[in-house]
Formats: C-alpha cells, structure tokens, sequence
C-alpha cells in the first residue's frame, strides 16, 4: 500500500523536450504542462495540455495513471488550443476526443474558452475563486487572478502554486492584450496571491528563466513586478 507522505503525484512537462518534440511552436513557446494526482487511487488532471495531447495522455499512462480531468489557466490557444500566429495547435478539443472528462476553468474565463477552443459548454466545470478540485485524496485550490486575462486563475496544491501567465519567475503576464487589464493584475499579484507563503514553490506557465521553479520568496526578492510600493509606481511601470 502508498504511504500517504508518497501518494501526491507532481510532473512539470516542458513543451519541446519532455513533449511535442519536433513541434517548433512548441519549442518556441517553452509552455509547461502539469500533471497532478493521488498514486493511491491513480487519478491525475492536466494543467492546461496544448501541442501533442496524446502524449501528454500517454506520459500519464506510462505511469501508472489515469486522466480524470483538465484544469485550464486561461484560454490562450498555447495553453487549451486553437489558432494561434496561423498555427493551429493541439488543445483540449483532441484531448475529448480521447477521453471524456471535465475541463475546470474560472467561470469568466468559459466563454472565451469555447471561442478559441471549439468545445461545447457541457464539457465546461465553472468554478469561482476559493473553489476546491479533488483528485482522490489530493486537493487543488483555485485561485481567480485576473490581469492576464478575464478569468486566469492559479492553483495552489502541495505547497506549490502553478501560476499560469500569472506570475513567472521573472516578469508576469502581458497586460496590453485583449481582455487583459494592469491594474487586476497588480490586485492578483499583491492581493489575490498575497497569502500564498514565501515557501511555497512557484511553478509557472513558461519557462522564461534558468530555472523552472522558484519559491515565492525568491520571486518577491528578484522579480521586478514585486519592486514597486504602491499600485501608482505599478501602474506607471507596467501599465503602458
């Protein structure tokens, strides 16, 4: 039987080395993918699968577990699928057509969502912030944290966060794309994530820096996003 300290399951997934291999939007992109779940009951969801679904599907397999599920951070086509710079990529769309299982977005974010995507409302689980998803014995905690986008959340598990577009290790989401606003993200960023610990570890939704991972205090310390005082100095710096 799995010890109970061992049953968390946790892979981080970087499109164009771990998957979607000879992609080179998928190497371009750098997007990580997550997969998350209980070794007891060999349950595991996907954070945001784009680019080779099937193999995403089958790294699951080959360990011994079962996709119940989707978490989507936004709707952006490099981390759900659709068009996107005359490229058509692998999303959540062929990931259905495989597997039958919900797809968890921020209940703002749905709309968008079926737009980009394709998918029909029905394979849709709205949630609002604060909202918790199971997968056996594991709980992820969904955080709102709009700026990116209307409706980008984060998910908060094990003493990680996976941000999403969130927050990186350096730098966050860009704020001058369609939907997206600077003054949600500088609240997300303070307010919304405020509580989330120093020792928790920052699993982003790119890999933008060195490293792939960070705890949130090394991010607070070195990340420029975090240097100004007020949201006045923020929105002068990140606003234009």
């Amino acid at each position: 039987m799995i010890d109970a300290s061992d049953r968390f399951y946790f892979r981080q997934l970087l499109s164009g080395r771990d998957f979607a291999q000879t992609d080179p939007m998928a190497q371009q992109m750098v997007n990580f993918v997550y997969a998350i779940g209980d070794r007891q009951t060999g349950e595991a969801v996907l954070v945001d699968p784009a680019y080779d679904v099937n193999a995403l599907i089958d790294v699951l397999e080959a360990d011994g577990m079962t996709c119940t599920g989707v978490l989507a951070t936004h709707y952006h086509p490099d981390h759900v699928g659709g068009s996107m710079m005359g490229f058509e990529l692998e999303g959540v769309a062929t990931l259905l057509e495989r597997i039958d299982v919900p797809i968890h977005v921020q209940a703002q974010e749905a709309e968008y969502v079926r737009k980009v995507t394709g998918i029909t409302d029905g394979s849709l689980v709205k949630h609002a912030s604060g909202d918790i998803v199971r997968v056996g014995d594991v709980e992820i905690e969904l955080i709102h944290t709009p700026g990116h986008t209307p409706g980008s959340q984060c998910f908060l598990v094990d003493g990680r966060l996976v941000a999403g577009d969130t927050l990186f290790l350096d730098g966050c989401g860009r704020t001058d794309l369609p939907g997206s606003d600077p003054e949600q993200m500088y609240e997300s960023l303070t307010t919304r994530l405020g509580r989330v610990s120093d020792d928790t570890i920052l699993c982003p939704g790119h890999q933008y820096s060195a490293e792939p991972t960070a705890t949130m205090g090394q991010t607070r310390e070195r990340n420029i996003v975090f240097r100004p005082s007020t949201k006045e100095q923020w929105m002068m710096l990140f606003a234009n």
